[in-house]
């Protein structure tokens, strides 16, 4: 049923020294709750802000290269003291808040270490999404894909009072199949939270940013609210990150950018939920989602990538994961 609703997205970039221990956190929460009040104060003379998305790495980036000094000085558990405070926040505001990603232990899962974004909502915790393609070989975050005994749900949908939200994480749109899960899961707005650099960013030519989050918006009939990194190279080094967060509608028409390069920046664009299902709903043509013919797709039935785990391997390292992109392309030989 087509409804009326319209609301305001806040794409928020950071510009942040990055933690070296988790007990500097809390730094990092204290400026995006500051963004959150600036983002939903000073934009309410234009419409209601309900859903704010920060960036990748914004709690703590993989700065240390090993499982154990990750665990050991920047991952912590979910829920925990941070999303109690982004919760009082959504319950203030009465909003939606994408949280940047955390280095999240999970006794669960022990010996890994996920990199993890939240949904938050007035009523708390609506979903813990861990990125399912690090960036490999640098990356030793687990992926729930590579853990045999991964028992929680790896592309979760939240159905709430200003849509259905799906989230996926940076390099996770570099694959079609990844975000065509979350709209095939009935995701209306797709999240994404990137830490993507320079020059893969949103200048062209190599504007692979603006590109991919574009294409994922027309092919999946969704609105994009993707959120990058705006870091100096200084506080991330080697890489500097080149912003230009944005918001694309379902036909992938940018409705709002951020300025290509480093800087804190908010940008906000209309969410148009009824538009989104009468475009769902009325056309034949373009029908992408309801087009696929997914028994024609049988290379999806044979295994390329075996996971950085290779070998009964008990921890990651950047070295497995190099062994174990090397038999991923071999399994692509035919």
């Amino acid at each position: 049923m087509t409804t009326s609703l319209r609301y305001y997205a806040a794409a928020c970039q950071t510009d942040l020294p990055n933690p070296r221990t988790r007990d500097e956190i809390h730094q990092q929460v204290d400026r995006m709750i500051a963004m959150i009040d600036h983002a939903v104060g000073g934009y309410a003379p234009f419409g209601p802000v309900r859903l704010l998305a920060f960036p990748e790495f914004g709690h703590a980036a993989p700065i240390y290269l090993t499982v154990d000094e990750l665990l050991d000085r920047l991952a912590v558990p979910i829920p925990n003291e941070h999303t109690e405070r982004y919760q009082h926040k959504a319950r203030q505001h009465g909003v939606y808040i994408q949280t940047a990603s955390f280095l999240e232990r999970d006794d669960r899962y022990p010996g890994h270490v996920f990199n993890t974004t939240c949904l938050i909502g007035p009523d708390g915790l609506l979903t813990r999404y861990r990125k399912v393609h690090p960036w490999i070989p640098w990356e030793v975050h687990a992926s729930p894909h590579d853990i045999a005994d991964y028992d929680d749900p790896i592309w979760p949908v939240a159905d709430t009072e200003i849509g259905r939200l799906g989230v996926a994480t940076c390099y996770d749109w570099l694959f079609p199949e990844a975000i065509r899960q979350l709209a095939l899961g009935g995701a209306e707005v797709l999240i994404r939270v990137s830490a993507y650099m320079d020059p893969w960013g949103a200048t062209p030519p190599m504007d692979w940013w603006t590109v991919v989050n574009r294409c994922r918006a027309l092919e999946n009939l969704a609105y994009v609210v993707a959120t990058n990194q705006g870091a100096r190279a200084e506080y991330y080094p080697p890489f500097s990150w080149p912003g230009g967060s944005m918001v694309v509608d379902y036909d992938g028409r940018i409705l709002a950018q951020a300025d290509p390069g480093p800087g804190e920046k908010i940008v906000i664009a209309q969410i148009d939920v009824g538009a989104l299902h009468e475009e769902r709903e009325r056309p034949r043509g373009h029908q992408m989602l309801a087009h696929l013919r997914t028994e024609a797709y049988s290379a999806y039935g044979h295994p390329v990538y075996p996971g950085g785990l290779i070998g009964g391997a008990k921890a990651l390292s950047i070295e497995n994961n190099e062994r174990a992109i090397e038999a991923g392309r071999q399994r692509l030989v035919r």
